[in-house]
């Protein structure tokens, strides 16, 4: 393995030895999407932060503050048990920019007026920047596709505001105070329907916050190294699980490269693996990258556990619940085994629990969050939890790892259960492994991966009617999950080669006995997930 290019010495100023480095506050207002908000950012080269009204003041005197991002929201700002958000924010001395409600509560309490509008305006809007100048909306001239989505508006400007550009039905669709270097845009400039929303989020981050635009790989890296010494300490050693996945595997690198071989890893056969994934995990861990890595299998103990369960979130907490009393009982092994390391992404989280304390909803748990039971007895270390997995891969390039381990596609931690919709038995088990494995050497051998986020099967809980060789079966049905995405948050489902579908599907029903059916999920996230469970 590689060793990385660049040392702790030649990390800025402020990002060294686990200081706070200087970022944003994102307030998050009850939006679903404040981690893209903060994606955005971070692909613009910054830190930030994401916290609830509530706590957002004492967020801001805690970090090395350069700005502040006021969310979206689905409340009216003059509605009964709107978001309150501190006023104290806008004499920071900080810029601040307002996104759709943000923009409506900034307007309203340094003194314009927010009223219903009209016409609701949703989805695709040309807006027409006018003709006084603002640094938010640098280089951007004329008009520009973006995406709305407000019933609400401001109908009279702060003292001190002016209007930056304006939609066919909204006056004010982008507003700006360059004396304060306040600004709110009506429109979400985060979601990828703004054709030109990353250029204002990054002129934001840039030319308003002055930010020098270096949150980049090397610097993360360093950064969670130095924080995983000083919490691990001297003597401290970690048990980490260790799935095969990108995740896991760089999260076990920066954990190694902090504390050596005080890092002992677990990888658990519990039965719900993709085919030969605990031979492609041993091969690569412990023989090219070196890790202490112990094999448990515990098979038997996960399958039976989840005997007769098919409520998605019981099956995802059994298995949490098992992985941690595995683990805790490897630990034993080891004197000052007091850390228990995991790959736990920013997604994970913010499906899990409603992390930040806002409205957020909570979409589904984690075996590795919101399956972790009260009285773990271990301390967390999870050096990846703020990062979307496309950060996640280019730390793990920096730190020298394999393609083929980066580039994998995720796997869930709750592995085949969440894909076997209804109850869990080996017979299915053993039949949604081979569907999958077919599905995935299908779709690698014609090089049609190199465009996907995901690609895998789902074993459906029906059976249905088929025939073959003149004989009448009666068969279960598999699904083929084919989505297109960037980090997760969102995903488009993919459309494969007419003929490549048809070998993946000839293929299942002649070489898998017990599946006589194969469909498409043509389904997109949002509304669905990427998973079925």
């Amino acid at each position: 393995m590689s060793t990385p290019q660049s040392e702790a010495a030649a990390i800025p100023a402020h990002m060294q030895l686990g200081e706070r480095p200087q970022g944003l506050l994102i307030v998050d207002l009850g939006t679903q999407y404040a981690q893209l908000i903060a994606r955005r950012l971070r692909e613009a080269g910054t830190w930030c932060e994401i916290h609830p009204p509530a706590r957002a003041m004492e967020a801001a005197a805690a970090m090395n503050l350069a700005g502040i991002v006021l969310s979206g929201g689905p409340a009216s700002v003059y509605a009964e048990g709107a978001p309150e958000v501190p006023a104290g924010l806008l004499e920071l001395g900080v810029p601040v920019l307002g996104i759709c409600y943000g923009m409506q509560w900034m307007s309203r309490t340094l003194g314009g007026e927010v009223e219903g509008s009209g016409k609701r305006e949703f989805g695709h809007t040309e807006i027409q920047r006018g003709e006084d100048s603002s640094a938010l909306f640098a280089g951007i001239e004329g008009s520009t596709i973006v995406w709305m989505s407000h019933g609400d508006k401001v109908v009279k400007l702060p003292p001190g505001f002016h209007t930056v550009a304006s939609s066919a039905t909204c006056e004010h669709a982008a507003i700006g105070d360059d004396e304060r270097r306040f600004y709110g845009v009506q429109f979400h400039p985060e979601v990828s329907h703004s054709v030109r929303g990353k250029e204002i989020l990054a002129n934001f981050v840039l030319d308003v916050c002055k930010l020098p635009g270096d949150w980049k790989a090397e610097n993360i890296a360093e950064r969670e190294i130095e924080k995983i010494k000083k919490l691990v300490g001297e003597t401290g050693e970690v048990i980490l699980g260790l799935s095969g996945g990108v995740d896991s595997a760089v999260a076990a690198v920066l954990v190694h490269r902090a504390i050596g071989d005080r890092l002992h890893c677990i990888f658990v056969d519990n039965g719900l693996l993709r085919k030969g994934e605990r031979e492609l995990v041993e091969h690569a861990f412990r023989d090219h990258v070196g890790l202490d890595l112990t094999t448990v299998d515990a098979r038997k103990r996960f399958v039976d556990g989840l005997a007769g369960v098919t409520d998605p979130e019981r099956k995802r907490k059994i298995i949490g619940n098992e992985f941690v009393e595995v683990f805790r009982v490897e630990a034993k092994r080891f004197q000052d085994a007091r850390f228990l390391g995991q790959g736990t992404l920013y997604p994970d989280v913010i499906e899990s629990v409603a992390v930040h304390g806002g409205n957020t909803a909570v979409i589904k748990s984690h075996h590795n969050v919101g399956g972790l039971p009260d009285d773990l007895d271990m301390e967390l270390v999870e050096p990846l939890r703020e990062l979307f997995k496309d950060e996640v891969r280019e730390v793990g390039r920096y730190l020298g790892l394999d393609e083929r381990i980066l580039m994998r596609q995720p796997f869930p931690g709750p592995g085949l259960a969440v894909r076997i919709a209804g109850e869990i038995t080996q017979e299915r088990l053993d039949l949604l492994a081979e569907a999958d494995a077919i599905c995935t050497a299908e779709i690698e051998a014609a090089g049609a991966h190199k465009t996907l986020w995901q690609y895998f099967a789902v074993l459906l809980p029906v059976k249905s009617v088929g025939v073959m060789g003149d004989a009448r079966t009666y068969e279960n049905a598999c699904a083929l999950r084919i989505v297109e995405s960037v980090d997760g948050m969102t995903a488009d489902w993919g459309y494969l080669d007419h003929q490549l579908l048809r070998r993946i599907s000839n293929r299942i029903i002649n070489e898998v006995k017990g599946i006589n059916r194969v469909v498409l999920d043509i389904s997109s996230k949002p509304p669905a997930t990427i998973e079925w469970e």
